[in-house]
């Protein structure tokens, strides 16, 4: 679709406006709207062109790429049943002072389904986890789907300390892994967590499990979670929530991955 709005770097873009070319191609499950004929199951691609439209006429973004990534995130936000969104955002004319027809930017965005462990020995311990929990449900990007029931543990690594409250949950969430390793700091700060003994007393503590079926090795975060399978103050909890959930590495459901640790302790 054409859409005139004022958008650009340079100050006469943003006060005279121009000509913007906008392609979106949505992500849903249209097999319940498919079979029963009712366009509330769907979404009305002719209110989401609408959408598009009002959305880039009221706002005005120096980088044609913002404008892509506030989009997709507004739209992903306004209509529940969308899960995915491809946006491409075509700037004929662009001022470069070179022949070309247009520069662009196309990006996908979408809900990721994470799994989240959180623990605390310090403090109202209860409050700790019910605060995490209420902190990102605040979050316009980020869904709670399921939360455990809350369970005392002994200490692991570190056995000289309380006991701990642990935790599972699962959440559904436009963040990228490192973006939500950030909101899970901001938690973890606003409790005031000191980071003083590695896997020492904490009043916060959250990890990303699971990100999708994602497989990431980085100095600075690991997913799936490595700790995982050695763990039942996790397993046990994910078991509650997502008894079927397959490790992407293990190939092992969280009821099999438990059933092995707790029988390899047995032995």
């Amino acid at each position: 679709m054409q859409v005139f709005a004022h958008h650009g770097v340079f100050p006469e873009e943003t006060a005279l406006g121009q000509k913007f070319l906008v392609t979106a191609v949505l992500g849903l499950d249209t097999r319940s709207a498919g079979r029963s004929d009712d366009l509330t199951r769907s979404v009305h691609y002719g209110e989401v062109s609408a959408e598009i439209i009002s959305f880039l006429q009221s706002n005005t973004y120096q980088l044609i790429e913002t404008a892509a990534e506030r989009l997709a995130e507004h739209l992903l936000l306004t209509y529940e049943l969308l899960e995915t969104v491809t946006l491409e955002i075509q700037k004929p004319w662009a001022p470069v002072g070179l022949p070309l027809d247009t520069v662009s930017v196309c990006i996908t965005r979408g809900w990721h389904t994470a799994y989240l462990a959180l623990g605390s020995n310090m403090g109202d311990r209860q409050a700790y986890l019910d605060g995490a929990v209420s902190f990102l449900g605040d979050r316009k990007d980020v869904r709670i789907e399921r939360v455990s029931n809350y369970m005392e543990t002994e200490p692991y690594g570190v056995t000289d300390q309380d006991k701990f409250l642990n935790g599972c949950m699962r959440i559904q969430t436009l963040l990228t892994p490192y973006e939500l390793l950030e909101v899970l700091h901001q938690a973890e700060q606003k409790a005031e967590r000191r980071r003083v003994r590695h896997w020492g007393p904490r009043t916060l503590d959250l990890d990303i499990l699971f990100y999708d079926d994602l497989v990431l090795s980085e100095d600075d975060l690991v997913i799936p979670h490595p700790e995982i399978p050695k763990r039942t103050f996790v397993l046990e909890p994910m078991v509650q929530i997502a008894p079927h959930l397959v490790h992407p590495l293990r190939r092992r459901t969280m009821t099999e991955l438990l059933e092995e640790l707790t029988q390899g302790a047995e032995i």
